[in-house]
């Protein structure tokens, strides 16, 4: 019934950010205030006996999400950035993702060796940007507990690139 609700105030948008991508827009849902903090006590229930240090938000739709994680499982956040954006030393990964590719960045001392981990992000398509989340977090010899996703696109097999991690998604399509 929650997951109904949630799933009904996001948006379908046709051809962003390039013909054939049907984007699925969270912003309606981020709006309504009742169903965001349903959106994130989904993820905060799943994960409370996890033991996690940090929440590792994907830019962007991955702060929004992770941020009010972190806070409820009094755990700290870490970005993961585009590059450029961040400004002391980064480890920086590349990946492909559905339509192009694209670099991660991550200070370099963002996590000491060990910490648990929770990857988040609002939707899990081919997996290339999760992955190379995973990889520089790996880098940084932190314990990936696991990578959460509001949404899935299954059609895209996007669990597929994170064989080693445990997915966690609440809706697919």
């Amino acid at each position: 019934m929650i997951t109904a609700t949630i799933e009904s105030l996001i948006r379908v948008v046709p051809d962003f950010p390039i013909p054939g991508i049907l984007f699925r827009d969270i912003t309606p849902l981020l709006a309504d205030a009742t169903s965001f903090k349903a959106m994130i006590d989904l993820f905060v229930e799943r994960f409370r006996d996890e033991e996690i240090d940090a929440i590792v938000g994907i830019e962007a739709r991955g702060y929004l999400i992770g941020a009010p994680i972190a806070y409820a499982l009094k755990a700290g956040f870490i970005p993961v950035r585009k590059p450029g954006k961040l400004p002391s030393a980064v480890l920086s990964e590349s990946y492909s993702l559905e339509y192009g590719t694209n670099t991660l960045e991550i200070h370099h001392d963002a996590l000491p060796a060990g910490a648990r981990v929770l990857v988040v992000d609002d939707l899990l398509a081919t997996g290339g940007t999760a992955a190379a989340t995973v990889r520089l977090l790996e880098r940084q010899g932190a314990t990936v507990v696991g990578c959460a996703f509001l949404i899935e696109l299954a059609a895209l097999e996007g669990r597929a690139a994170l064989a080693n991690a445990e997915v966690t998604t609440f809706l697919s399509y």
